[in-house]
């Protein structure tokens, strides 16, 4: 192990992610609070969201949730390059688009989220999981929102009162009709960037002409360290990138107490206050190529080495870095299995509704994302915009881990150790 003994300090900042998908019709997910004012008619009030009987988190959740965040994270990965996604933002908008589907289709995107889980008792578990997710306000907080939008022409597009009225019980999503021309475009941009605070600006360049609906789901997350950072532990370094070429970097180094390892990288946990939320950092073993080590990842293997806690001693260096990215996941989560629904011709989305241009179907699947991570903590937000279109071991020595080359990291919810955001910091230099 590359574990150097190093007096170094370690700091946390921003972090921003934002992803959609479009279908052959357009969805986008509702906010949850202080709607902004826009020109589209609100159908909330014939969707009010009902009681559900939610399911909390069990271990069949987690267990299904880890595989579908990690084979998400190892799809998106190109080698050498920064990477960031959102698993949670991804799974919340595909769980509302899959309330619409059927057949194959419906079975498809079942064993993508869930492993084959019901959509019906997926629904229960996230109702629940967003449920207890979100912020408690202070110091640490994480808000999600969602919402449908659905283009303004009665006579060619019918969605399925009984679709509006499901994601509305378990996802809160309120729906509008618009008419889906520039303004809309301004509209759905402005609710994006409510959500994430601003920090994904837009969603949407331009709303085609195929577009029938969107479904959008928007994570914010704003959390300060538990214990902040001194700037006098903040301190100019050096960042070996993935393809040897060494980048002028400020490490932030701290004492940490929660070691991690599985053998082939190790790792510290540092919390954000409140306790809900923790950052992860993961540095694979010296010689270990980052991409050879995310390629080995599993969902059993992350939450087997977020379970590997032991109290050390740890000197922990991070560098302070932010960084964008944007995923389009068609391809993505067709190496899933999930394919029909991207198909014109076989896409089964009945029971979402119907279009007269034809088939509805899942045009594009968009994600964009931001981290920022600096001393006083980090700030988060995912967007996912679903398209659907209509056409046819405790160490006597200090443990010192130096996060001067490529490695993984997440916000992990604490609770159940699956990671709300997971990415891997790969060149200081492709920082955006």
């Amino acid at each position: 192990m590359d574990t150097k003994i190093k007096k170094r300090w370690y700091a946390g900042s921003a972090v921003i992610l934002a992803g959609a998908i479009a279908l052959t019709t357009a969805l986008v997910l509702p906010a949850t609070d202080g709607q902004r004012k826009v020109e589209a008619t609100d159908l909330s009030g014939s969707f009010k969201p009902r009681p559900v009987n939610g399911k909390q988190a069990d271990a069949v959740f987690t267990g299904s949730a880890a595989d579908f965040a990690v084979d998400l994270f190892k799809k998106s990965y190109a080698d050498n390059a920064n990477t960031l996604v959102s698993p949670l933002s991804v799974m919340l908008a595909l769980g509302m688009t899959a309330g619409g589907a059927d057949g194959d289709t419906l079975a498809q995107m079942e064993r993508t989220l869930g492993g084959g889980m019901p959509i019906a008792e997926l629904d229960a578990y996230l109702h629940d999981y967003s449920a207890a997710l979100q912020g408690d306000g202070g110091h640490s907080e994480l808000s999600l929102g969602n919402s449908i939008w659905l283009r303004d022409d009665a006579e060619r597009l019918a969605i399925s009162p009984d679709f509006l009225q499901r994601t509305a019980d378990y996802y809160g999503a309120p729906a509008y009709k618009a008419k889906f021309d520039e303004r809309t475009v301004a509209d759905i941009n402005g609710w994006v960037s409510d959500r994430t605070k601003g920090m994904i600006p837009k969603i949407l360049a331009e709303i085609p002409p195929e577009a029938q609906m969107y479904l959008i789901n928007a994570v914010a997350f704003d959390a300060d360290w538990e214990r902040p950072y001194d700037s006098r532990n903040v301190h100019d370094g050096k960042f070996a990138a993935a393809n040897g070429e060494r980048r002028d970097v400020q490490m932030m180094n701290s004492a940490e107490n929660v070691y991690v390892t599985d053998g082939h990288a190790v790792g510290f946990i540092r919390p954000y206050a409140g306790g809900r939320f923790s950052f992860a950092a993961v540095l694979p073993a010296a010689g270990t190529p980052i991409g050879t080590y995310v390629s080995s990842l599993t969902g059993a293997s992350w939450l087997k080495l977020m379970d590997s806690e032991q109290s050390a001693d740890v000197r922990a260096s991070l560098p302070k870095f932010e960084y964008r990215d944007s995923h389009e996941l068609k391809k993505t989560l067709a190496a899933f299995g999930m394919t029909d629904a991207f198909e014109p011709g076989r896409a089964d989305f009945n029971r979402m509704g119907k279009a007269a241009d034809g088939n509805l179907y899942i045009s594009e699947v968009v994600h964009k994302t931001f981290i920022s991570v600096d001393e006083k903590g980090t700030k988060a937000a995912a967007v996912t915009e679903v398209g659907i279109a209509a056409t046819s071991a405790r160490a006597v020595e200090p443990i010192v881990i130096e996060l001067n080359r490529p490695f993984v990291y997440a916000i992990v919810d604490n609770a159940t150790k699956l990671p709300v955001f997971i990415g891997a910091l790969t060149d200081m230099a492709q920082l955006s």
